[in-house]
Parts: structure tokens; C-alpha cells; sequence
């Protein structure tokens, strides 16, 4: 261990401003060297959207010490907007992590003895609500506790801006660069929290938020006739994975007429320990393991499931066999494209300047359904953040007009009532959706199979490929520098036609040798474009320690299609490799 990290470790130990159960905590680590230099070897780092970490003490801990010194870095950004900023304040929300009410009045409270005003919710809410949050009560910035779908011990810390959005990286530094200034986390204060209640810089909210939510949700629906028709009849299994989800996804499907949703007993009350799945990830099938088993009992049409602060939706239906199979986060967004647009269309509401944003990633069919009706695509990097960061550029400049944004790990936005994913407005579109196409006889499994015969046979793969620690972080930057440095010219049989490199924000053509200017943000982020269409992309995750391989592929018929993207993924993950 390098001397900083003895000397933290140290200070953390026997300082008294530390709480008892922290010294206690770190006392028990003597002698294990491997973990007292994970936790002491950085300061937990606040990125581009928020921090997010493992539950513990030390400086590479979530902590309320580090949710109170990355508060008092946004209360000294707050401040450069003067009072109006600090009076308008930041609404705040948390889910059912350990510790997440813990750092929620934490933030509060720091937020508090800075003189900006602090809304907290009387009991855990969703992230969308944030969303919905922060521009309902014209707050300047909004925070959320949570660290969505990852394992129990994590926990995180997002921050919001005044639309509603994630923030953008320009927030995101000038936040950084308050943080960096605080020398000693021993300065950093907080008021106590009946004073700040008594001097108004606490206020709770609560019923009121959800139900102007709720009505906003309803709002964005496209053929509630359907739900009032059969939903009765129309069965739905539901977990929310032990999160926030229960209470508004039930609300919310119950007010639209469907009346006949089974919510999962067993993951239906917030535990933060996630006891019955190995992941909160409705990407996982383990996930549905619960609710399958009720929806074969109870011969239920669907099954969607929310993560714990409700801003992803997965949906499971039944295929041609009668088995139940999870619909990937790119099957669920075409279906939602197709659907949406054929409803708008039905209604002559498609507007002239109608857009659907998506993310690089995300699968290219959404974007060929969306065209066939007129709309145009807008590509972003990954991350929700940059999907909001697209509707408020389009709200300013009246050039276009959103109609939906989505990316393939299972998030969507339908209408502008909130400017990240919800998981809310979300299953109540799916529900809506599958409700639509049983009354026409139709499974959403058929109608996904009529889409691949209308647009073309598309299928995506991910994997992601775990280095935990230092030594992982630093590996994954030496695979990707190393790609960046050698280039690729064919992956196995397969010619690359154009590489994109959006770290250094250029795609090169290697048929022409030509340069090509990426007009979006930095990220460190490689996408192989191959013949006919088909592409590979490498990103670190922003929240975990994993290298992601994203494949996506085209072709004549899905067993072609699969073959092509199983060789795609091999090849791939061969070269990462080695």
C-alpha cells in the first residue's frame, strides 16, 4: 500500500469525526491489505452523471461522508447561480438500497447548512418521479439514491438538472471541480434536522407529486379504449424486483382499466437485500423466475417486471410453443416504435418534424420502422442522459418534435413528463400494447415476428466481461487503447468497412481512407462497422466494472442471423482476449 492510502486509512480509523460504527468497521479490516487499499486507494469519483459504489466506509465507499462531500460540491456549484438557485432548491428522491434514506437526508441536511432549500419525499419514490419532480416544483437540480439494477451491496448518488435531465457534462465538471476544491471532508456540514425543517430549507412532499405523476403517465396513452374493453380479462403478472415500482406500476395500470394484475408476492415489498434474485435486473430471466411460475399457474397473456428505482421494464411472452421467453430491450422498442407510430398515424397525429432518439448501441431496426412512417432518428451515446439532453435541444429550437427515445438495455421514454427513462409510463404502454394486439388475436411474440418479416430479420447481442478492482479498471483502458492503436481491419472472415471512435470523436472509412467528424460528445467508446451493415461496439459501463461487447447484425432469416452474430461475438471477445 502506497503511503496516501496508509495515511487515509489512519485518519478514517481514530478520527473521532468519523461515527463509531465506521472505526468499528474499518478496525475489523487489520491486517487485510488487498481491501483497505480498495477502499482507500482514490476518493469514490463522481462522473459524468453521479457516484455510484459498494456500501462500506472508506474513501472508494459510498458513505455519507462521501454523499456528504459530492453535496457540498453541487451546493458550491449552486451558489455560482445565485439566490434564486438556492431558493428554488433540489428536490430529492431514494429507493430501497441500504443506506439510501441514510444519504438522502444526509444530501438534505448538507444542502441545508448551505442555504438551499431541500424537498424530500415522505417514503422511497421512482427515478422517473424524480424526473417529473424537478420540473413540477422548478427546482434547480434534483438527486436520487439509488444504484439501479446493480447487486445488493452498491448504492449511488445521481444528480439532476433543472429540465429534468441528467446532467450534462458540462454540470457534470463544474460539479467535479467543487468537489476537487474540498481539501478535508471534516469541513463539510450539516444542519440539524429540525432547524431546517423550522426554517423552511426541509420541506417533505409526497401525495401530491404522485398524483400529478400519475395523471401526467395516463396522459401518454394511445388507445385507452383497449384497457376499458378487455382489461378486466386481459391477466398481467408484475414484479417490481423488491423496488420502487409496486406502488405507481399498480396504480397507474389499475386507473387505466387493467384490473387483472397479479403482482408477484414475494418481490412486491422493498427489500434491500433483493432475496430472491441474484441481480434486480429485469434484463436477467432469472429475474422472471418467480413470476413464470404464476404466469404458467394462472395463464397470464404477459409478464413485465421493473428494477428497483423503476426506470427499467423488461417484458416476458409467450412464443409460438407457449413458453414463456424475455423479450430483449431492442425487441421491446421496435414493438414500441411500430406501435406508437401506427397509432399516431391511425390518428393523423405523426408530426411533420416527429423524432424518435435512440442510442448507438441500440439496434438499427427501431430506426427502419421509424422511417417507413416519416420520422427521423437522432443517435446519442449511451446513457438517458443524452436522450434528455436531445428533447431539451429540440424544445428550444422547435425543429422537431420528440415522440419517443429508448436504448437496449430495457430504458424508454414515451411523452416529455419526465426527461429520463420510466419504467412507469413504460409498462403501461406494454400493457397497453399487448392488450391492443390480443384483441386482434395476436401475442406480442406474433407481432414481433410480423415485424422481422416486414423490416428485416435484426438480432443484438451484449456481454459483458467483468475486471473487478484497480487492476480491471486499468485493464479494460488498455484494451480499448490498444484497439484504438492497432485498428481492425477485418474481425475473422468479416471486412471492417468504417471504425468510430468517439473518444476521439471521428469515423474512419477504410475503403477511401477518409476522416469523418462524430458531432457527438467524448466517450471512450469503439464501434466496428462491417459489411452490410452489421457492427460491434466496446464501452467500459459507467457504473459497474465491466467491459461491454455490443454486437448487432442483419439478415434473410433469424437462423442466419443468429449464426451471424454468435461468429460476430467470438470473434470479438477472441480479440479482446488476447
Amino acid at each position: 500500500m502506497n503511503i496516501t492510502t496508509i495515511k487515509n486509512y489512519e485518519l478514517w480509523l481514530t478520527d473521532a469525526y468519523f461515527d463509531e460504527d465506521t472505526r468499528k468497521e474499518l478496525k475489523d479490516l487489520q491486517g487485510n491489505e488487498k481491501e483497505i487499499e480498495d477502499r482507500f486507494y482514490k476518493d469514490l469519483e463522481f462522473g459524468t452523471g453521479g457516484i455510484r459504489g459498494i456500501v462500506g466506509a472508506g474513501t472508494n465507499r459510498m458513505n455519507k461522508y462521501t454523499v456528504g462531500k459530492a453535496t457540498q460540491g453541487l451546493a458550491n456549484y449552486i451558489h455560482k447561480y445565485g439566490e434564486e438557485a438556492k431558493e428554488r432548491g433540489v428536490v430529492i428522491a431514494y429507493d430501497c438500497r441500504h443506506m439510501s434514506r441514510e444519504f438522502c437526508q444526509e444530501a438534505a441536511l448538507v444542502l441545508a447548512a448551505n442555504n438551499i432549500r431541500a424537498y424530500i419525499f415522505d417514503d422511497l419514490r421512482s427515478t422517473p418521479e424524480l424526473s417529473f419532480a424537478v420540473r413540477k416544483l422548478n427546482t434547480i437540480a434534483g438527486i436520487v439514491i439509488t444504484a439501479s439494477h446493480n447487486p445488493a451491496e452498491y448504492n449511488g448518488y445521481k444528480v439532476y438538472w433543472e429540465d429534468g435531465a441528467q446532467i450534462t457534462s458540462e454540470h457534470a465538471l463544474g460539479i467535479i471541480e467543487e468537489i476537487k476544491k474540498i481539501y478535508d471532508i471534516k469541513d463539510i456540514y450539516r444542519l440539524n434536522k429540525d432547524i431546517a425543517i423550522s426554517e423552511g430549507l426541509l420541506i417533505i412532499i409526497g401525495k401530491e407529486v404522485d398524483d400529478e405523476f400519475i395523471d401526467a403517465v395516463k396522459k401518454q396513452s394511445l388507445r385507452p379504449e383497449v384497457a376499458k374493453k378487455i382489461g378486466d380479462t386481459f391477466k398481467i403478472v408484475y414484479t417490481p424486483l423488491h423496488g420502487t415500482g409496486s406502488k405507481p406500476v399498480k396504480r397507474v395500470l389499475k386507473e387505466m382499466g387493467f384490473t387483472n394484475v397479479i403482482a408477484v408476492a414475494e418481490q412486491d415489498k422493498p427489500d434491500p437485500n433483493f432475496s430472491t434474485v441474484k441481480y434486480p435486473n429485469p434484463e436477467e430471466r432469472e429475474s422472471f423466475t418467480h413470476a413464470i411460475n404464476i404466469a404458467k399457474k394462472e395463464s397470464a397473456q404477459l409478464i413485465i417486471g421493473t428494477d428497483p428505482d423503476c426506470d427499467r421494464v423488461g417484458a416476458v411472452v409467450k412464443n409460438n410453443s407457449g413458453e414463456f421467453v424475455v423479450l430483449t430491450g431492442n425487441q421491446t422498442g421496435a414493438l414500441l416504435v411500430e406501435y406508437i407510430l401506427e397509432a399516431l398515424k391511425e390518428k393523423g397525429k405523426i408530426p411533420n418534424n416527429g423524432t424518435i432518439i435512440k442510442t448507438i448501441v441500440t439496434s438499427e431496426m427501431g430506426a427502419k420502422i421509424a422511417n417507413e412512417y416519416g420520422v427521423k432518428v437522432f443517435n446519442t451515446l449511451t446513457g438517458f442522459k443524452y436522450i434528455g439532453e436531445k428533447i431539451k435541444q429540440f424544445e428550444e429550437s422547435n425543429q422537431y418534435e420528440y415522440i419517443l427515445g429508448y436504448e437496449e438495455s430495457y430504458g424508454y421514454l414515451i411523452g416529455k413528463h419526465a426527461r429520463d427513462k420510466d419504467a412507469v409510463v413504460s409498462s403501461m404502454i406494454i400493457c397497453e400494447m399487448a392488450a391492443y394486439y390480443h384483441s386482434k388475436g395476436m401475442t406480442l411474440y406474433e407481432a414481433l415476428q410480423l415485424l422481422y418479416k416486414k423490416y428485416g430479420y435484426y438480432r443484438e447481442d451484449l456481454k459483458s466481461i467483468t475486471l473487478e478492482g484497480k487492476e480491471g479498471i486499468e485493464k479494460i483502458q488498455n484494451i480499448l487503447q490498444a484497439l484504438r492503436n492497432e485498428g481492425v481491419e477485418y474481425l475473422g472472415s468479416y471486412r471492417v468497412v468504417a471504425t468510430e471512435d468517439y473518444l476521439l470523436q471521428r469515423r474512419l472509412n477504410n475503403k477511401n481512407k477518409t476522416e469523418e467528424v462524430l458531432n457527438l460528445p467524448k466517450s471512450n467508446v469503439i464501434k466496428l462497422i462491417l459489411e452490410n451493415g452489421n457492427w460491434v461496439a466496446l464501452r467500459p459501463s459507467g457504473t459497474e466494472p465491466k467491459l461491454k461487447i455490443y454486437v448487432g447484425v442483419e439478415a434473410n432469416n433469424i437462423k442466419e442471423a443468429d449464426k451471424l452474430l454468435k461468429d460476430l461475438m467470438n470473434e470479438m471477445e477472441f480479440k479482446v482476449n488476447t
